[in-house]
């Protein structure tokens, strides 16, 4: 339980006018003094002022030396003591082992011993520890007025530094020697009787801090997510499904042109589903209910206009990748039905764009869409990568697109987001050709970082859909996570995602704005 001060505090400040608590309280804890103090000081009984400073605190080893000597006066003495020269293995007998070692090489640094063969031999009469002088000077004053001989006594760990708060306490204006109780309710007995006119009731304190009220707090990625969709919103944009976590290999690869011998298929890199281990071939999804998260109407208007072939999209993408098709050569392998049908933890938000592109084939018409959401892969964990993450996709249907239209868009994208000064460098993805990697300038960091990837999707990939020869999609990327790592200055992705995070930062991080620093 805290110690009440103030009948003491009151006491003291009736002697003389000011006191310092660490002479009138040295063994009390600051917080409890601090305590005391703010209780009369809303009273204006007392003012006081807080004094920080550092002292310097013997160790107990630096206590031993500044009762004893130090170590290297204790091998002098000891040496000086034997007349005819001490051996050195006889040393650690008579001063100690912790002495003999340390003392006896600072000891020959300061020229008071010396060696004779196997003889330690005084090399003057007498010798001035200075050593001991500094420590019983600090002990007393609790600091040194050299800086390099207190930087030089921490690191032999003789002394350490310690803050130590320190309040200068004065009278204030309704200074007493006693504290009065103050009433703290306007009670219905106290009106009655009329006893509230010669009362001392405690006045309001305006400036105190209301009680924190428990609350939910929305997650950085999370506060990151809504500014990017606003973005995407005031652009155009609609955004696409993204509950589907769990994809087939049709969906997430083959669609996207990506060989089935590719290496990110293999084991190493994707997460493959044990049970149930494969799925059914591409076909019409039953009617999303309107209460589902995320689902939205894309082209279920015009899905009744024109019906979608699934088995011809199937049998185009199979041919693509067999023997070319829609002017592509295509990979020239044994498709092979059962790898394409394969379940797999998504490894992009890529699989939702072709599957919308695929739906907007039933009625062809320019179109924008987007999608922010989860994807895993089977990753290394370290301090910028984990097995999942968040994704940012955006597609742009329409026709007659051009790569300068692309460029053109990635300055007025990335533009909302604070980023005006972008690069852009040639890049290889199965579905996209051309293909580029988008870099900005990052001002906090003083260099170019990768912010994304885009492209053009190549014609069989949208023909394979039924999407017509002229019309051209552009596609790009970029994760959640890192510029929410360089908004909120997070050096290690796992403690922005994972069970490492600290609440605290979660609740306290500020809101955010990406065209703002």
């Amino acid at each position: 339980m805290a110690t009440d001060l103030t009948s003491d505090i009151l006491h003291l400040l009736s002697l003389q006018d000011s006191i310092f608590s660490v002479d009138a309280f040295p063994t009390t804890p600051s917080s409890t003094v601090k305590s005391s103090l703010d209780r009369l000081a809303s009273r204006d009984m007392i003012t006081y002022e807080t004094i920080d400073r550092d002292e310097v605190i013997l160790t107990p080893e630096g206590e031993t030396i500044a009762a004893e000597g130090s170590h290297e006066a204790k091998v002098f003495e000891a040496v000086r003591k034997a007349v005819e020269g001490l051996k050195i293995g006889d040393l650690p007998g008579i001063v100690g082992k912790e002495s003999a070692k340390v003392g006896q090489g600072k000891a020959f640094k300061e020229g008071w011993i010396k060696k004779d063969k196997d003889l330690l031999k005084a090399n003057t009469e007498s010798i001035n520890d200075t050593t001991r002088e500094q420590l019983q000077q600090i002990k007393e004053a609790r600091t040194y007025p050299d800086t390099k001989v207190v930087a030089d006594l921490r690191k032999r760990k003789l002394v350490t530094m310690q803050k130590v708060i320190n309040f200068n306490i004065s009278k204030g204006t309704r200074y007493a020697r006693e504290l009065v109780k103050e009433e703290t309710d306007l009670t219905a007995e106290m009106l009655a009787s009329g006893s509230w006119k010669n009362l001392p009731f405690k006045p309001y304190n305006f400036k105190a801090m209301g009680a924190p009220t428990p609350s939910g707090a929305l997650h950085p990625l999370n506060k990151v997510r809504a500014e990017f969709r606003q973005i995407f919103f005031e652009m155009g944009f609609e955004e696409m499904p993204t509950n589907r976590f769990v994809e087939t290999g049709f969906w997430n690869f083959d669609a996207l042109f990506v060989p089935q011998q590719h290496p990110a298929r293999d084991l190493q890199d994707t997460f493959y589903i044990s049970d149930p281990l494969y799925a059914d071939k591409p076909r019409e999804d039953p009617t999303p209910s309107p209460t589902l998260p995320n689902s939205t109407s894309t082209s279920t208007k015009a899905a009744t206009s024109k019906k979608i072939d699934y088995e011809q999209y199937w049998n185009n993408v199979k041919e693509v990748h067999e023997k070319g098709k829609f002017g592509s050569i295509g990979y020239r392998y044994p498709f092979k039905d059962a790898e394409s049908l394969r379940l797999v933890l998504r490894t992009h938000t890529t699989a939702i764009s072709t599957y919308v592109l695929h739906k907007l084939a039933a009625d062809p018409r320019p179109a924008r869409y987007f999608s922010i959401d989860r994807v895993f892969r089977n990753e290394t964990v370290d301090a910028t990568h984990l097995a999942e993450f968040h994704q940012v996709e955006g597609v742009i249907a329409d026709f007659g697109l051009t790569l300068g239209g692309l460029i053109g868009f990635m300055e007025t994208f990335f533009a909302k987001m604070g980023v005006h000064n972008l690069r852009y460098k040639p890049a290889y993805n199965p579905y996209t050709e051309p293909s580029m990697e988008i870099f900005g300038y990052h001002a906090g960091l003083g260099k170019w970082v990768e912010i994304g990837n885009s492209g053009m999707f190549r014609p069989e990939m949208l023909e394979s859909m039924g999407l017509p020869k002229d019309m051209r999609v552009y596609g790009w990327g970029l994760s959640l996570e890192r510029p929410t790592m360089i908004k909120y200055g997070v050096k290690n992705i796992r403690d922005l995602l994972g069970h490492k995070v600290d609440l605290n930062f979660i609740e306290n991080n500020p809101a955010v704005r990406l065209d703002k620093d």
